[in-house]
């Protein structure tokens, strides 16, 4: 299968800086992401095209924008980091990829069915691009890591108009969770944690000497994210019978429709019967707690996005909890016991508490510095004693070069954190020169928070969402016999047999 991938403008004159159209770091930040990509893109045989801003030294687009990437000088240049991808040219001299350019030839050379555009900037020459590429009847996909702009607003509508008015299908980084190791307490293997019918019902069984196999499948009526199927499999891999057992299922982080089977088991009834409960709680919180993530990771639209819940949970759910957060589409959480099952390392920044006690956020951080482990980030809590950009410049000059980021958390009292504060704390660490440090947003995030933080074009690196994704409804699954001994049956408002689903997996 064909496919060809767009980038474009990587050039130095707008990820260095020092030139008068340099995008940004956040820009910068992307390049790594390109880089990847591209890795990809070329070992599956991908053609890379590299569009490339060309100007005359009088160009009529230096009437709008100051003049830029001039044929012949270093500003038109690849960024260095890109010269190991092999990639064909392709000057412009306008917005458009496509216009007087040789791209259209070379791409009905190759047919590609899907076209890949990534680059800067967001809402202008990669907009471009894909308005072009889609006109043309090309599939089109927008890797959300691998663009940026230099105006976030911008940059936010131009990703909403590609995929909701072009058709273009925004990818968004693969969410990859090794499975943990689970381990199946007594209590659930005894029985202890069961609705008490399914136990007397197995017990019921053996005393009159029947053990059909039965083909159970599990369903739920809403749509989600599946999540907790590892641990069912964990669960199921102990009790059922090596030598006669069959068990399908989606894989976990998978999305899933109101009524499709995502789990399919045929064994002897007695090995699973007494478990029903187990597995169907374990699917019904984790994929509830991982489609709350991924709602909110949907609406940050690239923005990494951690979950802050523990403490809205009892302690014994905590690391499952952010577990499924994770899987959901989180990048971290806050407590060890979530991110040794996810095998991270459990990010945090710095309470109140310390600093309320040291008296100063200030005096606080640089203790935080002493005598933490240098591999956890520095990352500042600033909204105790004064306000958040004041605070945020103090710490970041105490910490002399060392700051990794603020974080703002302001209190309903206090009107909560804003776009404009995040924009106004942006603005005042560029300006005393701490441009690499990066603002953290919590404090009653949601999807529809997190959208208005795009929406307004809010320079923010990181969010942390506590209660929406901890306090998150359980996704009710069901399960029902569909077979015994090999003859459909069901009970009435089901259809007898099995349920097809090419998308079930054979995982026993």
């Amino acid at each position: 299968m064909a496919r060809a991938v767009i980038v474009s403008d990587m050039l130095r004159g707008f990820l260095e800086e020092g030139y008068p159209l340099y995008c940004g770091i956040q820009a910068r930040g992307i390049i790594p992401n390109v880089q990847r990509l591209l890795k990809r893109e070329l070992e599956q045989g991908s053609k890379v095209f590299y569009s490339c801003d060309r100007h005359i030294p009088d160009d009529a687009e230096f009437r709008m924008f100051l003049p830029h990437c001039i044929e012949g000088t270093e500003e038109a240049e690849l960024i260095p980091e890109l010269l190991e991808y092999p990639g064909e040219i392709i000057p412009k001299k306008s917005f458009s990829s496509f216009y007087k350019t040789p791209l259209d030839r070379r791409l009905e050379a190759i047919r590609p069915e899907t076209i890949v555009v990534c680059g800067v900037t967001t809402h202008i020459c990669v907009l471009h691009a894909v308005i072009d590429a889609r006109n043309r009847g090309y599939d089109v996909e927008v890797p959300v890591d691998c663009v940026a702009s230099f105006d976030r607003k911008a940059h936010f509508f131009a990703l909403d108009y590609m995929e909701k008015v072009l058709g273009a299908r925004l990818v968004k980084p693969p969410v990859k969770v090794p499975p943990p190791r689970f381990e199946i307490l007594d209590s659930w293997l005894n029985g202890e944690t069961a609705d008490i019918y399914f136990p007397r019902t197995v017990e019921i069984l053996k005393k009159e000497g029947i053990n059909p196999v039965v083909t159970m499948e599990v369903f739920s009526r809403q749509a989600g994210i599946l999540c907790g199927i590892e641990e069912v499999k964990a669960l199921l891999d102990g009790v059922l019978p090596k030598d006669n057992r069959e068990v399908w299922a989606l894989d976990q982080g998978e999305p899933f429709n109101g009524m499709e089977v995502v789990l399919r088991i045929r064994a002897p009834y007695q090995s699973y019967g007494a478990y029903e409960t187990a597995y169907l709680g374990m699917l019904s919180h984790c994929s509830g707690w991982a489609t709350a993530a991924r709602q909110c990771v949907d609406a940050a639209r690239g923005i990494p996005v951690i979950s802050f819940g523990a403490r809205h949970v009892h302690p014994s759910v905590v690391g499952i909890m952010e577990y499924s957060a994770i899987v959901g589409g989180c990048t971290g959480c806050a407590s060890t016991a979530g991110a040794k099952l996810a095998g991270i390392q459990p990010t945090g920044t710095i309470p109140h508490a310390l600093i309320i006690i040291m008296d100063s956020t200030a005096k606080a951080t640089l203790a935080f510095d002493k005598h933490v482990p240098s591999e956890v980030p520095r990352i500042a809590l600033v909204d105790t004693f004064e306000d958040e950009v004041r605070e945020s410049v103090t710490v970041a000059k105490a910490m002399q070069g060392k700051l990794q980021g603020v974080r703002l958390d302001t209190p309903s009292e206090r009107g909560r954190v804003t776009a404009d504060l995040v924009k106004e704390v942006r603005a005042w660490l560029d300006l005393e020169g701490f441009r690499d440090v990066k603002i953290v947003v919590s404090g009653g995030l949601d999807p529809e928070r997190i959208r208005y933080f795009t929406d307004e074009g809010a320079p923010v690196d990181v969010l942390a969402v506590g209660s929406y994704i901890s306090d998150a409804k359980p996704i009710n699954f069901t399960a029902d016999i569909h077979e015994v001994e090999g003859k459909p049956i069901a009970k009435r408002g089901r259809m007898p047999g099995i349920t097809p689903n090419p998308r079930l997996r054979r995982v026993m």
